[in-house]
């Protein structure tokens, strides 16, 4: 068990998948008998608690720090790590002492699989150009204003920044270090690197000041990807950035002042010397000892032991919908505040604006990079009133949310953003019913929609997976036993979908067809949790139906069912994954592909689907997936293992509480949260 006096540190998304361990934060009620090791941040002031008490009760402090692949975003702006170093000896940016990074280049043989898997990891780095973190733009030419062909590139520091601090270097080791640059390159531009907050103010640098009063030194502050960056230069001159290893990867000249993981192997030109480093290296050994054998990883989608191309592939989906998103502006339309914070997330990015507005009348003069984002089929109409020239993106819940509903301000794991309509909306056509007509689903993606299946059927996922799983014994083995799952009334899935519009009529059809069967009644939730109006003719209601049910969750009630009836319930389409026969009354967007029993036409819909096919297009091609703790967009699978693991820790608090009265109380501070963030 490992012990740790951070909060912070505590916190930190998967940290015991990293550890393989369990962590406890200290308190006095901790048995010290069971600790084998204390964890602290690096070498920082912060730290000297953590390093203190290890030496005082004999246990080993390990120093964690960033993997050097780490994130898509900033640590600073809440961005989790994806890798983690846990250096039991030491800390690599710390020159002054070994480090266990230091022991595996001076003792560790490597094996050729070993390398193999470096040099595989090193070529997509360099393709992919992934750095530590990669939410920064590609650098395009126009960033270098000199006319000379060769180019070098020095590079600035945070003042006191730690690699710099315990990297044998003071501000005279820069000053030195850029007139070296000019005075060994005179063919060539020198350029020096800024670091943006330093530009901005937020943070000094060491060579700002001194590069800004020299008319040979052209500047770069823009915060752009590394790698991209550096591919424009012939040499690199550095205290002790990770952009110097960067350049090596990438096959540049690399002068090292200070004295970084990577110098002191034979690999850089180096003006410090360390006399316990005693081995040549290749680049590939560093690189494979640095970013494969020093940092630990976590999987992104199981939350458990990763390696490198879990992160990598993970960041790539983050650059991916980056770019997707981040060339247009977007105009939240009369979007509730929650509900816009809610749904940020999933719009924003480094490259865009987002905007809230209640009036279109300046937006609708934007150019094409501009679109309306509005809230259910209702809101869309209403913009396309006032001008069908602007695109308007209509956005719902998807169909694998959360745990917990959204009337009670739980935030969506899922939403769909369609161009076309919206998917409950059976007037018209919808993105997801262009999908379900033309998409052609490769086996891979069939495979994985087969994967998903298993999972929800498995672990009983549900779009909310509220209350507790209550199996049922079959209520009548005599008679058929049919479910019919309510509807909020007023929904627009319910008033778009070109049948039945209420429950009550709902239940009178089904009675009519099945006078002497078994029909289970089961309200929606929100009519449950009161957070919508109670629906009309509720006694009649009970009068038709054998068994009005409020306390069984649906999967339970499915499960026992020999068929569901329903108008577009979502209840469907979980009753059609699990094989059930599904009879709709109204515009699901699950029927009228060969699958269920309808009683209105679909003459849109075109083909027919396999129940794989229609689970690929529904969960795996039209939702966005956002998970709230990586930040970041992930996909179906991943969110499936978040919900299982929430719903898991939910119920271990439950557990540990006797009593727990301030349920609203908990909604209420849930929603203050999101006001806090507006």
């Amino acid at each position: 068990m490992f012990l740790t006096f951070s909060k912070e540190i505590f916190s930190i998304p998967f940290l015991e998948s990293f550890l393989e361990k369990k962590v406890v934060l200290y308190s006095q009620k901790v048995d010290l008998n069971q600790v084998t090791g204390v964890i602290g941040w690096g070498l920082k002031p912060t730290a000297k608690k953590a390093r203190d008490f290890a030496k005082k009760h004999g246990l080993p402090y390990y120093a964690l720090e960033d993997g050097f692949v780490c994130s898509y975003g900033l640590r600073v702006k809440g961005y989790p790590p994806l890798s983690l170093i846990v250096d039991p000896v030491g800390i690599y940016y710390n020159a002054n002492t070994p480090s266990l990074l230091e022991e595996i280049l001076n003792h560790y043989e490597f094996t050729k699989d070993e390398l193999e898997e470096g040099e595989k990891a090193l070529q997509v780095l360099i393709e992919k150009k992934i750095s530590k973190y990669n939410y920064a733009p590609f650098a395009e030419r126009d960033i270098l204003k000199g006319k000379k062909e060769k180019r070098v590139l020095v590079v600035d520091q945070t003042y006191k920044d730690a690699s710099v601090l315990y990297g044998g270097a003071t501000e005279n080791t820069f000053r030195e270090m850029l007139n070296k640059a000019k005075e060994e390159n005179p063919e060539a531009d020198v350029y020096v690197k800024i670091h943006p907050d330093v530009l901005s103010g937020k943070k000094k640098g060491y060579l700002f000041e001194l590069a800004k009063k020299d008319k040979e030194v052209f500047f770069i502050a823009e915060d752009v990807n590394p790698l991209t960056l550096l591919e424009f230069f012939d040499k690199v001159y550095t205290v002790s950035s990770q952009m110097g290893f960067e350049a090596l990867l990438l096959g540049k000249e690399v002068h090292c002042f200070g004295l970084p993981f990577y110098a002191g192997w034979g690999i850089t030109k180096d003006r410090v010397n360390c006399p316990r480093r005693n081995r040549k290296r290749t680049v590939l050994e560093i690189f494979t000892a640095t970013y494969l054998k020093y940092p630990r990883y976590v999987d992104p989608v199981t939350g458990r032991k990763g390696t490198i191309f879990d992160v990598i592939d993970f960041i790539l989906k983050q650059r991916k919908m980056a770019n997707l998103f981040g060339r247009k502006s977007y105009y939240f339309y009369k979007m509730h505040f929650l509900k816009r914070n809610q749904l940020l997330p999933f719009f924003k990015t480094p490259f865009n604006e987002v905007k809230s507005v209640e009036s279109l009348a300046k937006v609708l003069v934007k150019n094409k990079n501009t679109a309306i984002v509005v809230w259910g089929a209702k809101a869309r109409k209403e913009v396309e009133l006032i001008s069908k020239d602007v695109e308007v993106l209509c956005v719902e819940d998807g169909f694998i949310r959360s745990v917990g509903l959204g009337a009670e301000f739980v935030p969506p794991m899922s939403i769909v953003i369609d161009k076309t309509g919206i998917y409950y909306d059976a007037t018209q056509e919808s993105d997801l019913e262009r999908i379900l007509n033309t998409y052609q689903f490769s086996k891979e993606e069939l495979k994985e929609a087969e994967e998903i299946r298993d999972l929800i059927i498995k672990h009983r996922i549900t779009k909310y997976n509220v209350g507790a799983s209550r199996p049922l014994k079959r209520p009548n083995y005599d008679k058929k036993i049919i479910l019919v799952p309510g509807q909020v009334e007023t929904d627009q899935a319910v008033i778009l979908g070109n049948g039945i519009k209420t429950n009550f009529e709902l239940i009178k059809r089904v009675r009519t067809k099945y006078p002497e069967e078994y029909i289970i009644y089961k309200p929606h939730p929100d009519v449950i949790s009161k957070n919508k109006r109670m629906e009309k003719n509720f006694k009649e209601i009970q009068k038709m139906c054998n068994r009005i049910e409020t306390e069984t969750d649906i999967l339970s009630l499915i499960e026992v069912a020999d068929e569901i009836h329903t108008i577009s319930s979502l209840s469907g389409f979980e009753a059609l994954i699990r094989e059930k026969p599904v009879f709709t009354y109204g515009g699901a967007f699950y029927a009228g592909w060969g699958l269920t029993f309808d009683e209105v036409s679909f003459p849109r819909r075109k083909r027919k689907l396999s129940l794989l096919e229609l689970i690929a297009g529904v969960l795996l091609v039209y939702p966005l997936y956002y998970d709230w703790k990586l930040k970041g967009f992930v996909d179906c699978k991943t969110i499936i293992y978040r919900i299982i693991e929430e719903r898991e820790r939910n119920v271990k608090i439950l557990r540990s509480k006797s009593f727990y009265p301030f349920k609203k109380l908990k909604n209420w501070i849930c929603a203050l949260k999101w006001l806090l963030r507006a």
